[in-house]
């Protein structure tokens, strides 16, 4: 089998740093603040749960990590790097090399079999045909789902279309898997084996994970619980 790319090395080196960030959105008339003066830093090989009500502010803190959006107030270092002194363009190149997304309605193509959707990102990376090639089905194979490479979405399960979305943001060795509701459309074995399975790569690759989650599953799972509420932390919890 191909070799997945390499986890990263220097545990313990901050990934993601979010310093003092604030952010509102605009309902009609009225501003609702999303996150307040928040802080929190994520380091190489962590395995990360966001966790709080609706409204608590984690998809916002995650989309702000993964530069899908910008803070109003305060400052995102990715990969040592501030986002909200970047241009768009320098915002996307940065995350396309240091950022996998995994999203709870999976965002697969649905034209594209499973190999050519987790070869997309590498393709927009500038990997060669060959090399793509190799490495998605590498990927595939550890993640379970050899012999279904060339199905197209609409053919798998809901836990295998998760799969090849994991597939998908590990293949180009990102930096950090950032994780929105991942196991949401899962019955509780499925998204059991799915946790199991980004463990498994965050222990043997040192794939780094975040998660925002409700699912009590995910929190079994996690080795570190930040809890939000009202757009703040108001628990930050290492787990055994």
């Amino acid at each position: 089998m191909t070799e997945l790319p390499a986890g990263r090395s220097g545990a313990g080196t901050p990934i993601v740093e979010v310093r003092d960030v604030s952010k509102t959105y605009a309902q009609g008339k009225v501003i609702v603040p999303a996150l307040n003066s928040l802080s929190v830093t994520i380091a190489e090989g962590e395995f990360t749960a966001l966790v709080g009500p609706s409204g608590s502010g984690k998809t916002t803190l995650l989309n702000l990590m993964g530069g899908l959006d910008l803070p109003d107030r305060g400052s995102i270092l990715l990969a040592g790097r501030r986002l909200e002194t970047l241009s768009a363009a320098e915002v996307t190149r940065l995350r396309l090399q240091h950022v996998g997304f995994v999203f709870q309605a999976y965002n697969l193509i649905p034209v594209l079999s499973a190999a050519e959707n987790v070869e997309y990102v590498m393709l927009l990376q500038g990997v060669s045909r060959s090399e793509r090639r190799s490495r998605a089905r590498a990927v595939l194979e550890e993640v379970g789902l050899t012999g279904l490479e060339d199905r197209r979405p609409a053919e798998m399960s809901g836990g295998q279309q998760q799969r090849v979305a994991v597939a998908r943001a590990i293949v180009s060795g990102p930096a950090i898997v950032l994780a929105d509701e991942p196991t949401a459309n899962l019955d509780s074995h499925t998204a059991t084996e799915l946790l199991q399975l980004m463990r498994g790569m965050n222990v043997r690759h040192g794939v780094t994970f975040v998660f925002a989650t409700h699912d009590e599953l995910v929190m079994r799972h996690a080795k570190r619980i930040v809890r939000l509420r009202d757009g703040a932390v108001v628990e930050d919890e290492r787990c055994s």
